[in-house]
């Protein structure tokens, strides 16, 4: 079925003729009616909406752009002017904003079908969602990018959006088993998506192949796709066990040693970081700036429709509220030493491999697990990829974390994808 392509393979096929964009579409749309009230990976879908598009892709004069008749998942926190954006909250369900958000613009115009949003948790916050893992029903898919973590794992659609604020698109992509790719902070263009904490706020994607990530970025940057880079033979990759490994599972402490011990035999330089003290500080400061700001960002919802909010929600907004400015103040300060010790340290490697998670997906939907192992880092504004290499003793997935330097991106991204070439076969 046409619905199992990957986004590159499906954009390549569109421009060489050999499949159309609605019979893409349709498989995708197929794949939703099957799965979709076991999964619950969609917050809207219109079969007849997309097909429209991917209908206009077919009977266009020429290829539109590079992500010509590809359906593409839109995270429900991401604006949309023709869909609903709900924000997983009944405070805006079935709202429309008459508007795309920029990310889902440059989308439409690179020529990629918007098939519909995917569930976000209330807010891109705490609240467990209604979606499944489609791996283990019982277990959680993660969050706050629930549904598209869900969406890309189950076959339903190519690729969509993730926002990461803590751990939101690395944790969906992690125990889905999918690829997780969060850039350096500010990288892609937030206007059109709702805020949850601006110091730390990304947008990111969520694909089942690390080729995607180039095209689909290419498509948001306005830059070329650049596939062609030389292929790198021995990259300096450090293990880092952070001072979070008292809670890492046996599963996760597997997947890392595989990773260490394969990637060495493969030709890379391997170091061991161990992490200075005040790295420590990272999650009590993380946790600090994202409540603060969140409570500012869901201030008019705090005093207007404060029965309307989770009590997950309540209890994090109240909390941001009681923070000191000062305490605040004293937490991006943590950040921002931890980022200039984190730049000189990255003078002596490529990429770090960290945990990603704690462990495989929690047999728990009233959770979206962990997060404390993507939070640290993403406070430090770095590129980041969730890549799945292993699977854990309920043949679930497990993932390992790679960090890249700050705004070098496309350097990680080769290191990444050899990682993923040596660690997991095609």
């Amino acid at each position: 079925m046409l619905n199992e392509l990957s986004f590159f393979e499906a954009a390549q096929s569109i421009k060489n003729g050999d499949i159309t964009s609605q019979r893409l579409t349709r498989d995708c749309l197929d794949r939703i009616e099957a799965r979709e009230k076991k999964v619950k990976a969609w917050s809207f879908i219109d079969p007849e909406l997309a097909l429209r598009q991917a209908q206009a892709c077919d009977e266009a004069d020429s290829i539109k752009g590079i992500l010509h008749g590809v359906p593409f998942g839109v995270k429900d926190i991401i604006a949309t002017f023709d869909m609903p954006t709900g924000m997983g909250s009944p405070i805006y369900e079935g709202k429309y904003f008459g508007y795309d958000a920029a990310c889902v613009a440059l989308l439409r115009a690179s020529g990629a079908v918007i098939l519909g949003k995917t569930v976000t948790v209330e807010f891109a916050g705490m609240a467990p969602p209604p979606t499944a893992n489609p791996h283990n029903l019982e277990c959680t898919p993660g969050g706050s990018s629930s549904g598209s973590g869900a969406a890309v794992a189950d076959l339903m659609v190519p690729a969509a959006f993730g926002t990461q604020t803590a751990g939101s698109i690395h944790r969906p992509a992690a125990y889905c088993g999918v690829i997780g790719y969060k850039p350096t902070f500010d990288t892609f263009n937030l206007h059109g998506v709702w805020p949850a904490a601006q110091s730390l706020d990304t947008l990111g994607l969520i694909v089942r192949s690390i080729d995607d990530i180039e095209l689909i970025s290419a498509a948001l940057l306005g830059r070329p796709v650049n596939l062609d880079r030389p292929q790198i033979l021995k990259p300096r990759i450090a293990i880092c066990k952070t001072p979070l490994w008292n809670i890492v599972k046996p599963e996760t402490e597997e997947a890392i040693k595989i990773a260490q011990e394969t990637l060495e035999d493969k030709g890379a330089e391997i170091t061991e970081l161990a992490l200075p003290r005040k790295f420590e500080e990272l999650v009590p400061a993380r946790d600090i700036i994202s409540s603060y700001e969140r409570a500012r960002a869901t201030s008019y919802e705090w005093f207007n429709h404060r029965e309307l909010l989770s009590p997950q929600l309540s209890k994090a907004i109240a909390k941001g509220f009681g923070w000191e400015y000062e305490e605040y103040s004293d937490a991006l300060k943590v950040g921002e030493d931890c980022r200039k010790i984190l730049s000189n340290l990255f003078e002596e490697f490529d990429a770090i491999i960290t945990p990603c998670t704690a462990g495989e997906a929690p047999p728990d939907r009233n959770s979206t697990g962990d997060h404390s192992h993507i939070g640290m880092w993403n406070l430090l504004h770095v590129p980041s990829y969730a890549l799945p290499t292993y699977r854990g003793p309920d043949n679930m997935p497990v993932s390992i974390q790679i960090i890249g330097r700050h705004g070098k991106d496309n350097k990680l991204f080769d290191v990444a994808k050899w990682v993923l070439e040596q660690l997991v076969s095609p």
